[in-house]
């Protein structure tokens, strides 16, 4: 079987189920009904207070390309049902072939600070071609989101110290690698050692050399010697093949050659062994031998908890290389992030809000066309979020209803400052909003994490922040939740 596309088309990037409800919608009549989706989270990553919103410019090129592409169309004609009779009729795909988006999307800009249930997203068009898009949109906001999330906890646990993203040969698969040296940059790593990513998005790249290039070497002085040679502008030594401080001292002999020469040793890189104190005697050493400008890097399964312990215990680390923990998201391999239709319209142009239920609270949806509003305090600190009906502007005094605690209700003057965080992006099927570059949402990543409180940051037990809905929201999703659940019990007893 040919397994190689004849297009670069990624639209078959899909569940099958999301065309075969497409093809129910389009059966029934019910394609061009208008709809509207949110995309949001239920929880915070790994066991922390605030998660990074990324994803999206991915999400924009994306639907950019959005076409079916001959063979795509071709691939599905292959498909077939239980019967052995093709699973999806030819005036379908003939529409499938000829399908151009013509839908809206809101969304919360990459690096900014977002909480539970705040949709990220929100998609509004012909239900069909909103739900068309479901996997592809979870698939790139659910892992790019995750990973700009640890990569704000590491980095924050760096205390302004440089992280390097040393992931590549660890993450999951090659575009696993490219999107996470992608989100990990906007979480705030300073560089990467892939150099794929460093081309694609302009990020730095950094890299030293391996273990493989010293014991190709008759001796360690030799090793270094002949790396100094090969590239005096870039020499940081990795001192751990044979014996750690033992390297430190044939590191610095090499660093006193290059200076010799002209040059400056970059630094020394410990990737084994109680780092801790490795580099504290490797400090001293290359501090007694002049060399206090040089970088001591430190790798070896690193993330946010281990470099703040070895911080706690007085590592003398300047630069820390973070892989596999980072780009695999490895204390928590998915986001859990959910799309739930919000509202649908009715034959005469109105809008009617869906709700979906659970046994469990944090699973029931909320509905209506949502938008985040986050106020401020005089200080431009984030105080509390409100998730509201767009349909139903706020025009004065407000009241929030906390998510998990109805009682709990804060009172928002209509004088205080806030920002409506759903931006338009697509309208019409067309891109309308400008693309910051990486280092600009990096720098954003960064503004946004000042806005809030400390507590909320912290790694263990993190204080909540507040998130809510409207007040009439909040009626309107109890309401709701109510009439159901009694519909559902007289159609149990019928």
């Amino acid at each position: 079987m040919n397994t190689t596309p004849d297009s670069n088309s990624l639209t078959l990037l899909t569940d099958l189920y999301q065309l075969t409800m497409a093809y129910g919608y389009w059966k029934h009549g019910k394609a061009d009904q208008s709809a509207v989706f949110h995309l949001f989270f239920r929880s915070s990553p790994f066991r922390g207070g605030y998660t990074i919103a990324a994803g999206l410019e991915p999400v924009l090129d994306f639907l950019r390309a959005f076409r079916f592409a001959s063979d795509d169309i071709d691939y599905l004609r292959t498909l077939q049902g239980n019967d052995g009779q093709p699973l999806f009729e030819p005036a379908f795909l003939q529409y499938l072939a000829e399908l151009e988006l013509t839908l809206d999307l809101d969304a919360i800009a990459e690096g900014t600070v977002v909480f539970p249930h705040e949709p990220l997203l929100r998609v509004r068009g012909s239900i069909l071609q909103c739900q068309i898009l479901e996997t592809a949109l979870l698939n790139i906001i659910n892992f790019q989101t995750l990973i700009a999330t640890k990569a704000a906890r590491v980095t924050s646990a760096a205390k302004g110290d440089a992280v390097l993203e040393f992931g590549l040969r660890r993450a999951q698969g090659i575009d696993g690698a490219l999107a996470a040296s992608r989100a990990a940059y906007i979480g705030g790593c300073a560089a990467t050692s892939n150099v794929l990513a460093g081309k694609r998005y302009g990020i730095p790249v950094k890299g030293t050399h391996a273990h493989s290039w010293v014991m190709s070497f008759d001796s360690e002085p030799t090793a270094f010697a002949a790396y100094a040679e090969t590239m005096p502008n870039n020499c940081v030594f990795l001192v751990d093949t044979y014996d750690t401080l033992q390297g430190v001292r044939h590191a610095i002999d090499a660093g006193k050659r290059l200076r010799e020469s002209g040059h400056q040793m970059v630094g020394i890189r410990l990737d084994s062994g109680d780092l801790a104190w490795l580099s504290i005697e490797a400090r001293r050493m290359l501090d007694d031998a002049g060399f206090q400008n040089a970088a001591i890097v430190a790798s070896n399964d690193l993330d946010e908890h281990l470099i703040q312990s070895l911080k706690l215990q007085g590592a003398t680390i300047s630069v820390w290389g973070v892989g596999t923990k980072l780009v695999t998201a490895y204390d928590q391999p998915a986001l859990g992030g959910v799309y739930k239709l919000g509202a649908i319209q009715d034959a005469a142009g109105n809008w009617q809000p869906k709700i979906k239920l659970s046994e469990q609270l944090i699973k029931t949806s909320t509905p209506g066309v949502q938008q985040v509003r986050r106020y401020y305090d005089s200080n431009g600190q984030a105080t509390v979020d409100m998730i509201y009906n767009q349909l139903q502007p706020i025009s004065g005094d407000c009241t929030v209803v906390a998510l998990q605690d109805a009682t709990h209700r804060t009172q928002i003057t209509a004088s205080t400052p806030y920002d409506d965080l759903l931006i338009p992006m697509i309208r019409n099927g067309q891109v309308v909003a400008d693309s910051p570059s990486l280092e600009d949402i990096r720098n954003r990543t960064q503004q946004q994490l000042q806005q809030f409180d400390r507590t909320v940051l912290r790694f263990d037990n993190p204080h909540k922040y507040r998130v809510g809905l409207e007040s009439e929201l909040h009626e309107l999703k109890s309401q709701m939740v109510l009439e159901t659940r009694q519909r559902a019990k007289q159609e149990s007893q019928q």
